[in-house]
């Protein structure tokens, strides 16, 4: 396992957002919490220790988090039903696992678009990550760096995409389409310059799903939290609290525009010389279309269940997804992801691999960098474990797997 000590010359300072440290003095320390320094270790680094597996992280993050900010990261729209959809799409696919096969290390290596990974996942965009902990987007880069994995900025970064992409490894930007078209080719040539490997544009959000959380809890970013790759500062609609309302959806709603079309992805594809990633594909129509228009990859997601809620868990419709693209391109599962097994159950539903969120954003709310950094090297820990076990040398055998659905 990898180094999971921070390697920050100076201690990280407290989260403004996180509450106070309860653990009394001379405790033992306790799965995911940061250990004092011990023998040998430099001044001012902090081991992590990490918690048995990666959906373990949630319950960490939720004790250190504020309430609406829990709320903000955990939640989906309207009832959740598509939420839940999720996690009980993936629960009902059951692995026939293959017996004598002679695997002892299997190799978690994987062909993504752009290039091999050590594992068949990506680190998914998610907003606003210095919500979570100070280390933010920079913290949870260089964690996908060292895990050998890329990592997905997203155009609501509370980075720079130019600070995230210095970090290092593999980086992909992901793209909101803007109501000004301007400001759209000015993000992509940013990223570009500052030498990010792919692009993945997101095509579910014409309006943010309506996330009643954060309209209950009249959620607005804090001030030190900002939209870094995009013009306003601190005083934009995101930081505007009033009762009743997301202002985070009113900042979406202001800048986001509704009306993206298939004319404006070959727009894309044509100024745009990485590989190209279309997220938020569920009808495998859109999914054929999506191919003949050249993109790389189509991911499979519902948003992590926070847009239309009603729409199906994702690993529901990614078998017909995959017979319908067959070899014109790859397909990414994203959506309810939260463990080895589930990496497994992807592949063997004939996905590529995997877009994972909420437990690396979880893990950096319990550690920084260093949690998530502890995060992808126990999701790698589970995927050898699940390859092992399932009789697979190797993500292609995964993939001849045979699943059972509905037991």
């Amino acid at each position: 396992m990898a180094d999971l000590r921070t390697t920050d010359p100076e201690p990280a300072t407290p989260h403004p957002l996180h509450r106070a440290d309860v653990t009394p003095t001379g405790a033992p320390p306790v799965e995911g919490a940061a250990e004092p320094a011990v023998p040998g270790q430099a001044p001012g680094e902090r081991a992590f220790v990490p918690p048995a597996s990666l959906a373990d992280f949630a319950g960490l993050a939720r004790a250190a988090l504020p309430a609406e900010v829990w709320d903000f990261v955990a939640g989906g729209s309207g009832t959740e039903t598509t939420l839940a959809a999720n996690r009980a799409a993936l629960d009902r696919v059951a692995v026939l696992p293959r017996m004598l096969a002679g695997v002892d290390t299997p190799s978690t290596e994987a062909a993504l678009p752009g290039g091999r990974y050590a594992l068949p996942v990506a680190v998914a965009p998610m907003a606003y990550q210095k919500l979570l902990h100070p280390d933010g987007e920079v913290g949870l880069a260089a964690a996908a760096r060292a895990a050998g994995v890329p990592y997905v900025a997203s155009t609501l970064a509370s980075t720079p995409i130019e600070e995230v992409a210095a970090v290092g490894g593999t980086v992909w930007f992901q793209l909101y389409w803007l109501r000004d078209r301007g400001m759209v080719a000015d993000l992509l040539d940013r990223a570009l310059t500052a030498g990010c490997g792919g692009l993945m544009v997101t095509v579910d959000v014409p309006v943010l799903g309506r996330r009643l959380r954060d309209v209950r809890n009249g959620f607005a970013l804090p001030p030190h939290v900002t939209a870094a790759n995009l013009p306003g500062g601190r005083n934009d609609l995101a930081h505007q609290g009033t009762p009743g309302v997301s202002a985070v959806a009113a900042h979406t709603g202001a800048v986001f525009a509704p009306a993206l079309s298939w004319a404006d992805l070959a727009w894309l594809r044509e100024r745009t010389p990485v590989p190209l990633l279309v997220k938020g594909i569920l009808d495998p129509r859109d999914a054929v279309r999506a191919a003949e228009v050249g993109v790389d990859a189509v991911v499979v997601s519902n948003h992590g269940g926070r847009q239309l809620d009603g729409a199906p868990g994702s690993a529901a419709v990614l078998p017909e997804v995959v017979a319908a693209v067959g070899e014109r391109c790859a397909v990414l599962l994203d959506s309810g992801v939260r463990g080895g097994t589930d990496v497994l159950r992807a592949l063997a539903l004939g996905a590529a691999g995997v877009l994972v969120g909420r437990p690396l954003l979880w893990a950096l709310a319990a550690g920084g960098r260093a949690g998530a950094e502890a995060a992808l090297a126990l999701l790698a820990a589970e995927l050898r474990d699940a390859f092992v076990l399932s009789g697979c040398a190797d993500p292609a055998a995964a993939r001849e797997l045979r699943t059972l659905t509905g037991g």
